[in-house]
């Protein structure tokens, strides 16, 4: 076929590794011969001494120097083809492995695109059944109780008494599971107290719930952050303290959020989370985990930086700096 040849019931893809090997031994003994039949031509007609007679006449003007000055012509573009041919496979080595590393980060984003849409639905059929269990629940024992209200005669005060109280308490639980999906969904502490508390208030609530020390150092920050990097820093806390639980066996979380200044002038608000647990071997790995892939694409996405420091048994810690114009230090 047309571009392909037959080699051991197989095709040879052109330009493929197989057909420029093959082409390079078909190629070289080319050479050879074409350089062995110069040779016996020349030796046969006498091509030099004829040319040297001929160039005898323009002593004046050197020309018997030309086969000396065209061989060092030759030397000359042979090295530079050398010079040019090892540097385009260089750029050629280096686009491939930038391309490479462009097909790792794709696969990345397209798993970490699948864990956000698991973990979406993950949490809407939490919240679904929330509803429907407890939120239902609660509804027909509400309707039921007023129900009892309703039909209750004179007589029995003390009955209607008690439906009343069910309903309150019925009412004060229906309260708290909407706090806690809203507090899910978005925490309020962001909005009505401000990062550094909810931070205070995210830290104590952990630390009830885990049983594992956790210690807050707010810095001296002006003002609050914008919306998009105060809730950046709060999620990159929750899934760090989330991760100490789950992985780290730690017995005491330290984080700290300061203010910096970077090396050319520029505001950051810096973010400084360390634990005593385990650590891990290698962070920065393939195998770090989707957690450490979206706090990486989090903080991506602000145009700051991550770094994520540990070894085995040396725990954990976790750097965060994020441009910020209205933090002072």
């Amino acid at each position: 076929m047309a571009g392909n040849a037959a080699c051991g019931g197989g095709q040879i893809e052109r330009n493929g590794p197989l057909w420029r090997a093959r082409s390079t031994l078909v190629d070289l003994p080319l050479v050879a011969m074409f350089t062995l039949l110069v040779f016996a031509a020349s030796a046969r007609w006498e091509w030099h001494e004829i040319f040297s007679r001929w160039v005898l006449s323009f002593e004046t003007w050197q020309a018997d120097e030309l086969p000396l000055t065209l061989l060092a012509l030759t030397i000359g573009l042979s090295w530079f083809a050398a010079r040019r041919t090892a540097e385009a496979r260089g750029e050629i080595a280096e686009r491939l492995r930038a391309e490479q590393h462009i097909g790792e980060l794709l696969a990345a984003n397209r798993e970490l695109a699948q864990q956000l849409i698991r973990v979406q639905e993950n949490e809407r059929r939490a919240l679904a059944r929330e509803l429907h269990d407890e939120l239902g629940q609660t509804c027909n024992a509400i309707r039921v109780e007023a129900a009892c209200i309703i039909k209750a005669k004179p007589a029995d005060y003390a009955s209607a008494v008690a439906s009343a109280q069910r309903i309150a308490a019925a009412a004060e639980g229906l309260y708290a599971l909407v706090r806690d999906m809203l507090r899910r969904l978005r925490p309020a502490a962001l909005d009505t107290l401000g990062l550094i508390p909810a931070l205070q208030e995210l830290c104590e609530s952990w630390e009830e719930q885990s049983g594992i020390a956790c210690r807050f150092f707010p810095g001296q920050i002006a003002t609050d952050p914008d919306d998009a990097i105060g809730m950046t820093l709060y999620r990159l806390v929750q899934e760090s303290l989330s991760n100490v639980l789950r992985h780290a066996q730690a017995s005491a979380v330290t984080i700290a959020l300061t203010a910096a200044e970077g090396k050319t002038g520029g505001k950051f608000v810096v973010l400084r989370i360390e634990d005593n647990g385990c650590g891990m071997a290698d962070p920065d790995g393939p195998h770090a985990g989707l957690g450490m892939l979206g706090m990486r694409e989090r903080v991506a996405a602000l145009h700051g930086h991550v770094q994520f420091v540990s070894a085995p048994v040396q725990g954990l810690r976790i750097e965060v700096a994020l441009p910020l114009e209205d933090c002072a230090p």
